[in-house]
């Protein structure tokens, strides 16, 4: 079987192994899709969480805005939450996707052949034999608040800043608004500048990502050995 498996030649397999590859592609496919509803659900908990903090909070003009900002623990916790998820769906839809690349795709093609790199079955089986995550923690978290979490922290703070704006009574100068922020002993100028530190955390991070993602489509279209 080795002898079948030259760097230089396009791989050929007998049809028990195709039947296999088969099994194993369905497989992929399927943990990717169990994983993929998981990241559903955690965003899920932080919208209807944050929907409970915009009820509690503009419930009545007197009602107290501290909810909203209460919410941001919550908030954070699924964002953690839903980055490790992340992690593991992205080792199933990085192996489906490999297979659909160099397998599938190869097959369907006039010359059958993609001319992609031909070793890419040693670097599968050594992700079955070693498997490891494909993107760090930190890369999964910030792509979960790209695609979702940046529009929930978005609406939470313009969500804050309006309940700070019209309740009780419409505010009537920039002073009386941070006057309104005060927690307890905790000034109003620190409460906002820990929020505005908190946004803007989220949408660096996500600008930060867009940056990395395209750094790693660059390096996989010169050189493409790597899932994920």
């Amino acid at each position: 079987m080795a002898d079948k498996r030259r760097a230089t030649e396009t791989s050929e397999f007998t049809a028990a192994e195709i039947g296999a590859l088969a099994h194993l592609y369905r497989a992929e496919v399927y943990r990717s899709t169990i994983w993929r509803t998981r990241l559903d659900t955690t965003t899920n908990w932080a919208v209807v969480t944050l929907g409970v903090a915009l009820s509690i909070s503009f419930s009545s003009p007197g009602a107290s805005p501290i909810p909203l900002l209460i919410v941001g623990v919550l908030i954070l916790l699924f964002l953690v939450l839903e980055a490790r998820r992340y992690r593991y769906f992205n080792v199933w839809r990085g192996r489906a996707r490999w297979l659909e690349k160099h397998f599938y795709a190869p097959m369907l093609t006039d010359d059958g052949d993609l001319h992609t790199e031909q070793n890419w079955h040693n670097v599968l089986a050594n992700d079955y034999l070693h498997p490891v995550y494909h993107i760090g923690f930190m890369t999964a978290l910030a792509r979960r608040v790209r695609r979702n979490y940046l529009w929930i922290l978005a609406i939470q703070s313009l969500a804050y800043v309006g309940k700070l704006v019209i309740h009780p009574v419409p505010v009537q100068s920039f002073a009386g608004f941070v006057n309104r922020a005060d927690i307890g002993p905790i000034p109003g100028e620190l409460v906002l500048a820990v929020g505005a530190a908190y946004f803007l955390a989220g949408a660096g991070l996500a600008n930060w990502v867009v940056r990395v993602d395209a750094k790693r489509a660059r390096e996989r279209g010169a050189k493409a050995e790597a899932m994920g």
